[in-house]
């Protein structure tokens, strides 16, 4: 039995949905709620020490982090695949995959928005006006990359990885109402990917445990 343990806001946990649905992986959806600190209780903790969602288990195994859960899926499940068969292709998606996971995702995630309250006393404007500043720079990275790759998707006309990352990213900027208007390319690309199921039952508010 495959098992992913998420929060229905949650981008990483939104990647691997997306994934999975791709794949055509049946699985079951156990929720953590972030804001409830759930992820730091000892029964979870038992489950991943990180403190962290997602969480995949699968067959005995346990993965944490949401690029390496991916990998692990095109791995073993390679059709349809999520990643070119050039190697210089693969380094491309893999790379945009990780401006988001990397440049963008860490700066704003609840636990950082969090510390920014309480730590640093920020108010709410102060902590829209943080997220907002790097949501912007890192599109505008991601935008000059699409420039070069993008065709109705991330990397040409075939889904890749880096549109799983690149999705649920932008629906937080838009959680938000962070700016788009100057990243034409990547609303492209998100409208392209949301017409496709795949990225339709991975919505947030698809899932068993979106707030009413």
């Amino acid at each position: 039995m495959r098992r992913l343990y998420g929060y229905w806001r949650s981008s990483a946990a939104y990647r691997v949905r997306i994934a999975l649905n791709f794949k055509g992986l049946d699985y079951e959806q156990v929720a953590i709620d972030l804001r409830r600190g759930q992820q730091r209780t000892p029964d979870y903790l038992r489950h991943n020490p990180h403190g962290l969602v997602p969480w995949y288990e699968e067959d005995g195994i346990g993965l944490s982090q949401s690029m390496a859960i991916v990998e692990y899926l095109e791995d073993r499940y390679p059709e349809p695949p999520l990643l070119p068969g050039d190697p210089v292709e693969r380094a491309t998606v893999r790379a945009l995959c990780q401006l988001v996971a990397c440049e963008i995702h860490p700066l704003n995630n609840l636990r950082v928005l969090n510390h920014l309250r309480s730590d640093w006393n920020c108010d709410e404007e102060q902590v829209l006006l943080w997220y907002r500043h790097w949501i912007a720079e890192g599109m505008a990275m991601v935008e000059r990359q699409l420039e070069r790759t993008a065709g109705r998707y991330c990397f040409g006309d075939r889904v890749t990885m880096a549109d799983l990352f690149l999705v649920p990213q932008v629906y937080n900027a838009r959680r938000y109402r962070c700016p788009l208007e100057d990243f034409p390319r990547i609303c492209w690309v998100e409208a392209n990917c949301n017409a496709l199921r795949p990225f339709e039952l991975a919505m947030p508010e698809r899932q068993p445990d979106a707030a009413g």
